[in-house]
């Protein structure tokens, strides 16, 4: 299975907000969401995504996402930012909450999560790594990008002492494009 970790420095911490680009870009990570666990007829059974939260006023905030829904289940900006805003809702302190079958959401920074994922194959969206085309990739690879904004910058230097830099080319993408690729070439891989 194949994992994503995806990062914004400023998407809100709680789940009182409404609208979505005032609420730390939230708009964008309802798209990441949407291209990471979502083909156009079905939900991916082979894809956990990580959000990690650095905005206001509670950071950091882990959310793990790997959805059992059922087929009436919209794919919608609306509906993903609903389930986000319970998540945060559903927070409680000091321990990891299931709010829904497989989505949790917890207080974690995101380097107490990469350094728990030893021995495995961690790579980083970077534009000077490897093109991810001639990478040689681990089974169960777990990848990192950023928002608009990037990773925060003592974080990134911590994951690349250990993450693989891997690049989709010389093309600049938003982060759900490069999902996209990034799920696409994956799957052509059969990983």
């Amino acid at each position: 299975m194949r994992e994503i970790i995806y990062v914004s420095k400023n998407a809100v911490t709680t789940g009182n907000f409404k609208d979505l680009m005032q609420a730390g870009r939230m708009d964008i990570v309802c798209h990441a969401v949407i291209m990471t666990l979502f083909t156009s007829n079905k939900l991916r059974d082979n894809v956990k995504l990580h959000l990690f939260f650095y905005g206001r006023p509670d950071p950091p905030k882990h959310l793990e996402l790997m959805p059992r829904i059922d087929e009436k289940f919209q794919i919608s900006k609306k509906d993903i930012a609903g389930l986000i805003k319970r998540m945060l809702y559903k927070y409680k302190k000091e321990r990891k909450k299931e709010v829904f079958p497989g989505c949790h959401v917890e207080k974690l920074s995101l380097v107490k999560f990469i350094n728990s994922l030893k021995n495995r194959g961690v790579y980083v969206l970077d534009k000077n790594g490897d093109d991810i085309r001639n990478a040689e990739i681990q089974e169960n690879p777990i990848f990192i990008l950023g928002d608009h904004e990037g990773i925060p910058k003592e974080d990134l230097k911590i994951i690349k002492k250990t993450a693989k830099k891997v690049s989709l080319g010389k093309t600049t993408y938003f982060s759900s494009q490069a999902i996209t690729i990034l799920n696409n070439e994956l799957d052509r891989r059969e990983l």
